[in-house]
């Protein structure tokens, strides 16, 4: 049962990835572009309550990739509005990603100490 589990996260993460990058060699869209049209492309499922019926049957296949943070945002401002009205609705969605967007600024900082990053000259 495990196995089918993995196999399930794995073909449909891999079907998101490979949509990106089918998305990136057809239309020339920078990274930048691709990351915000999937983000919004989760949300949007999510409003639709299709993206957390994804989430149940691929699990981390779905909800790791930037559509999962999008799909996130939504169910947590939506969540947010049912309990304190339209205030709701602006801080629910970054209070269910705190955990996650403090771990990334973390992490990016220390990885930056320890790698000392620098622009290429060219």
């Amino acid at each position: 049962m495990l196995t089918i589990t993995f196999l399930k996260a794995f073909l449909v993460g891999g079907a998101i990835c490979f949509a990106g990058q089918m998305i990136i060699n057809l239309t020339h869209l920078t990274n930048g572009k691709l990351l915000v049209l999937f983000l919004v492309a989760g949300a949007i499922l999510e409003g639709f309550g299709l993206y957390s019926k994804l989430i149940e049957f691929a699990g981390a296949g779905a909800s790791v990739p930037i559509s999962g943070f999008g799909c996130t945002l939504v169910k947590g401002a939506v969540e947010a509005t049912r309990e304190e009205g339209v205030l709701g609705a602006l801080t629910g969605g970054l209070s269910k990603c705190a955990l996650g967007i403090a771990t990334a600024i973390v992490s990016g900082y220390i990885i930056a100490l320890i790698f000392r990053p620098h622009t290429k000259k060219n």
